[in-house]
């Protein structure tokens, strides 16, 4: 169990680098956050056969659920970001403001 821990642990590390380090680039950033969720998906699943508990996997399920939700809209606002902008830097996204 200690492994998986520490796998998960450096998992949303690696996340959490990928979001500071490269602030610039919208896809980079959304792929990060999914690393993080996916770091506290290998959490859920662990502590709970651990504990032999079913409700960590169903946790697990509604963070997936959030996940792809996140990537949807993510990605859908990516594009219009692009199709206005030309680009998928995060330099200047105060222009979408209204």
């Amino acid at each position: 169990m200690l492994n998986y821990t520490v796998f998960s642990f450096l998992l949303f590390l690696v996340g959490m680098l990928g979001i500071f380090v490269t602030r610039k680039n919208l896809i980079i950033i959304l792929m990060s956050i999914e690393l993080m969720l996916l770091a506290i998906n290998v959490n859920f699943i662990v502590y709970s056969v651990y504990l032999d508990d079913l409700a960590g996997q169903v946790f697990a399920l509604f963070v997936l659920t959030v996940a792809a939700a996140e990537s949807a809209i993510g990605l859908a606002l990516l594009v219009a970001y692009y199709r206005v902008k030309g680009t998928v830097s995060s330099l200047f996204i105060n222009s979408l403001k209204g």
